[in-house]
């Protein structure tokens, strides 16, 4: 049993972690009228909100995700109500997605809920330890998957 990770080994602490903010996040949209919004939309809704109507390969590239889980992500949201799909003009073979209204209503909230569950982590923490903790995810964002680096 000695080979197997601690519930300290970092990779567990990560994937805990982001299932722990991932249910904070969904409890605050819930909390603020806002159910129907997964935590996993914001791979959509964020790019999204910087730059609307991009293609669904931009997308999937800005989330850094499989396009062909974009795909199923934007299927989902559209579901949902909070994109749209359109043939890309240019292109026929490709989409562009666009925000509705409804994502256009929650474009302020995402914010607060942002900004609330900051706060809540620097009430808990020290601002130091948090900045060392939001470089840290950082870099790990940014790693390689080559392993030759």
């Amino acid at each position: 049993m000695e080979d197997l990770p601690e519930r300290t080994d970092l990779g567990y602490l990560l994937a805990r972690a982001s299932q722990r903010w991932d249910a904070l996040l969904a409890e605050r949209c819930k909390a603020h009228g806002f159910p129907e919004v997964r935590p996993a939309f914001g791979s959509i809704l964020l790019p999204l909100f910087h730059e609307d109507g991009l293609r669904m390969g931009d997308l999937a590239d800005r989330a850094r995700i499989a396009k062909q889980s974009m795909t199923t992500l934007v299927r989902d949201a559209a579901a949902a109500g909070l994109v749209a799909r359109e043939i890309d003009q240019e292109d026929g073979r490709s989409q562009r997605v666009w925000l509705t209204s409804r994502a256009e209503e929650f474009r302020p909230v995402a914010r607060l809920i942002l900004d609330e569950m900051w706060e809540r982590l620097v009430d808990e923490n020290d601002p130091a330890s948090v900045d060392v903790l939001v470089r840290s995810l950082a870099t790990i964002k940014g790693l390689s998957l080559n392993q030759d680096r």
